[in-house]
């Protein structure tokens, strides 16, 4: 064989290897996730009610699953570089942008990657995209049982509440822990103060402080800052309800009852999908009917 035949030979050899590699991938049998989330993995809140139901898939799926976090992503700009990273390898079959301030990106990005399926939430948008899902939490429903519970349980009739800013689940848990409260006492005092953001606990430790000294027997908040929050409650002996993630261990005798989020459950439908070709166009709602949302009891409420 002559060298010109020879290096024909080889370029063919590799153009047939290389466009053999995507299909390599797409069927070692293995579900890959990346997932971005603004805050820890063990906030004992929102970004950890994602890492936990991504690890509980890794544990029932084994080798036929995996999954990327990169946690502490509170800068857009910041996440906006992973999300594109993460698409432009295609090694991923699934994108998750978790946190409601990531919307713009997955708007702009999912378009430019087509055969990719990305997650969003918490909201209900998919920007009319067939490779978007959204996702949000009827975070309202745990909302009321604990609103009616504290009620139920206030001696002196004041309930504190701290709140990040006043948007999605964070709100809608607000709303209903004010509306279940009031069921059981009409005459009850819910206090609400929302401090402006998700994660200064500085700020939520001063609030519930206040709602303290107006005499408030029991707290509740939502978002990864009601750490202050849960310290202050054990520091004088009020009462806790949580949501988002169990803060049971943290909380310890303060903790009453804690809203849940089993994102793992809306995660497999999603997985389902996508195996199954379809990459998006479908929003989904965690409830306390489809097993999304769970009421978990602390030691308070035991």
């Amino acid at each position: 064989m002559n060298k010109r035949n020879l290096t024909l030979l080889l370029v063919v050899v590799a153009m047939l290897v290389l466009s053999a590699l995507p299909i390599a991938r797409a069927q070692d049998d293995v579900f890959r996730v990346a997932a971005v989330a603004p805050s820890a993995t063990n906030d004992l809140a929102f970004s950890q009610s994602m890492f936990d139901a991504l690890t509980l898939l890794k544990s029932e799926m084994g080798d036929g699953f995996d999954f990327v976090f990169q946690e502490g992503t509170f800068v857009v700009d910041d996440a906006a570089v992973a999300l594109r990273e993460w698409a432009s390898s295609g090694e991923y079959d699934l994108i998750i942008a978790h946190g409601s301030q990531y919307g713009s990106i997955i708007e702009e990005l999912a378009p430019e990657f087509p055969e990719t399926s990305f997650a969003w939430g918490t909201d209900v948008n998919t920007f009319g995209l067939n490779n978007v899902f959204a996702y949000t939490a009827a975070s309202d429903q745990g909302g009321f049982l604990n609103g009616a519970m504290a009620a139920y349980m206030s001696e002196s009739g004041i309930i504190g509440v701290v709140g990040p800013i006043e948007v999605g689940d964070a709100k809608l848990y607000v709303d209903g822990f004010v509306a279940g409260a009031q069921a059981v006492n009409p005459d009850v005092q819910v206090l609400v103060n929302y401090i402006g953001s998700f994660s200064d606990v500085t700020l939520a430790t001063e609030a519930a402080n206040t709602f303290v000294s107006n005499g408030a027997d029991i707290l509740t908040g939502s978002a990864q800052m009601v750490t202050g929050a849960i310290a202050v409650a054990k520091d004088n002996g009020l009462l806790w309800f949580g949501t988002q993630a169990s803060q049971a261990d943290l909380a310890e005798g303060a903790g009453v009852m804690f809203q849940v989020y089993r994102w793992d459950v809306i995660l497999k439908d999603m997985i389902e999908k996508i195996q199954g070709g379809t990459l998006g166009g479908e929003a989904y709602t965690i409830t306390l009917a489809n097993g999304g949302l769970q009421m978990v009891m602390g030691q308070a409420g035991n």
